[in-house]
């Protein structure tokens, strides 16, 4: 963490940007490089989180402050689940704490009974024993009745998160019907917790601009625009739309929650001055879906080509030392989130048909159950030494961290919103010079295909990964060229998404002084 310093504001002078994550900002390498470029740029920025836990957190990040928040969370639990079901499950303990405590009650009373006969044998009293055996007997049999309505609670809960039973479906499309976009509140009232959290330090920190990155921060964002507005204060909004939100695999499998997310974006992006977004492809589809009087900027989730003078010093761990292997023995990387869709079985699967090849995994959480899974399948394959997982290293020595690889590889499966990315990696691999092995998603897969710099295999076809595989390992020089070409890195870097995104400030805040002596970022090549 840097000290807690803030820069000098001009008196009376605007330009405060308060930047909306829905994180605790650590591992989130687009918000760290948005809130240090637009502070570098003059930007009086504050970078506003979510706590992991229950104390908030300040630090920097260059010029810009970092608050993470304490966010209660209350409506998590959606109102129903508070109440009991009498018809539904009529044996079921009221939800709150009751179950669990007439669960230990009852462990709690048989391990005494126990004791008490224990004592009673040591004294060799046949008359204290058998007084016993009555309460003994009830203790069984309350155990028994106990567990029942234990079993029952438990199936209940689980059918309270499923929500897929006709009465469940009925009320979520009563409330769809009745409320329109607007029943995000009954179907996911969290999002109501997040604006309570968020809210008031918006309203106290009167920015002139809020960036909402993502759709939960919208509707927080387009709320306190609203609060602003009320209080005759002009608040611009700028939402920054990672993903297209139909198209993802949800976050929380409970059934409403999707659909809320959706409805809650539907109600609050008219709201936005002004859209950002990650690919070309995906501006598109926003302006379509949201009725965009114009199309959103794309800033590309690019890596910086210079590291800030505060890290440049710092040593960037060797990839190869780490998984125990030398400069000679070819090694393929995947560095990024892990999940199912993420496709990561298949670099473990091909393992028994690319001999002496390794496989590095840079993970965010390195024992995860997915990845324990991974490293299991592994051991049942015979390839468990060539298998290594790791952490993520700092968002500025990505780049350096991967370049010791012979080939980055992205074998993300067909969802809609794969489809349509050219995701953070994609970029840190092609700067790490490596040769990439891509599935066949389409942005990425016709980019890689465009440029020459990898191979484009199958999605999830272990034969066809093996080809692309020895492909670039074949020819590693034929890949890397490409980086050579002039201009193609240069416009891969986040100096150059920051001035297009400065640019976008600028536009909504014309008459903006900044805050204190800034610079617009250089496009670096």
């Amino acid at each position: 963490m840097e000290p807690e310093s803030s820069p000098t504001p001009v008196p009376g002078s605007r330009g405060r940007i308060v930047m909306l994550v829905d994180n605790g900002v650590n591992g989130d390498s687009r918000v760290q490089k948005q809130a240090r470029s637009a502070a570098e740029a003059g930007w009086e920025v504050v970078l506003l989180g979510k706590a992991p836990g229950k104390s908030p957190q300040r630090w920097r990040i260059g010029d810009a402050e970092v608050r993470l928040l304490k966010v209660p969370g209350p409506m998590q639990r959606r109102r129903h689940e508070y109440r009991g079901a009498r018809l539904r499950a009529p044996l079921a303990y009221h939800p709150g704490p009751l179950a669990a405590s007439r669960k230990q009650q009852m462990k709690a009373w048989r391990a005494d009974l126990y004791i008490r006969a224990a004592e009673a044998a040591a004294e060799g009293s046949a008359a204290s024993r058998a007084k016993l055996l009555p309460e003994r007997l009830s203790a069984k049999v309350l155990s028994r009745w106990v567990r029942l309505r234990l079993r029952q609670t438990q199936a209940l809960e689980q059918r309270r998160k499923r929500m897929d039973a006709p009465l469940d479906r009925f009320t979520t499309a009563f409330w769809l019907r009745l409320m329109g976009k607007r029943a995000w509140r009954r179907l996911d009232p969290y999002l109501l917790d997040l604006d309570l959290a968020y809210g008031k330090v918006i309203s106290e920190l009167e920015p002139d601009l809020i960036h909402a990155n993502d759709f939960r921060m919208l509707g927080v964002g387009a709320r306190a625009k609203l609060r602003a507005r009320a209080a005759h204060r002009d608040v611009k909004l700028v939402w920054d739309a990672h993903e297209f939100l139909p198209g993802i695999k949800p976050w929380d499998p409970h059934p409403r929650w999707h659909v809320a997310q959706c409805l809650h974006e539907l109600a609050y992006s008219r709201y936005a001055d002004a859209v950002t977004t990650v690919s070309a492809t995906l501006a598109e589809l926003l302006a379509e879906r949201h009725g965009l009087a114009e199309t959103p900027t794309v800033v590309l989730n690019a890596p910086e080509a210079e590291v800030s003078p505060e890290h440049a010093a710092e040593p960037v761990p060797d990839l190869r030392e780490l998984c125990g292997i030398g400069a000679d023995v070819p090694l393929s990387v995947y560095s990024g989130a892990a999940a199912p869709q993420r496709g990561l079985d298949v670099m473990v699967e091909s393992l028994p048909q690319l001999p002496g090849l390794h496989v590095a995994f840079v993970v965010l959480r390195p024992k995860s159950p997915y990845m324990a899974e991974l490293a299991g399948r592994a051991r049942e394959l015979g390839v468990a030494d060539r298998v290594h997982i790791l952490p993520y290293v700092p968002h500025y020595q990505v780049v350096p961290f991967l370049a010791a690889a012979d080939f980055g590889v992205i074998p993300i499966h067909h969802w809609p919103n794969h489809e349509i990315a050219l995701i953070t990696k994609f970029f840190e691999y092609a700067h790490a010079r490596l040769p990439l092995v891509v599935s066949d998603v389409r942005t990425m897969g016709e980019m890689a295909a465009a440029t020459g710099q990898g191979e484009v295999f199958t999605a999830d076809d272990v034969e066809d990964y093996v080809r692309a595989a020895k492909a670039v390992l074949a020819q590693p020089e034929k890949y890397r060229a490409v980086y050579d070409e002039p201009g193609l890195l240069g416009q891969w870097t986040w100096e150059a998404q920051a001035a297009t995104l400065d640019a976008v400030y600028a536009r909504l805040l014309p008459g903006a002084v900044r805050s204190y002596a800034g610079r617009t970022p250089e496009v670096t090549v």
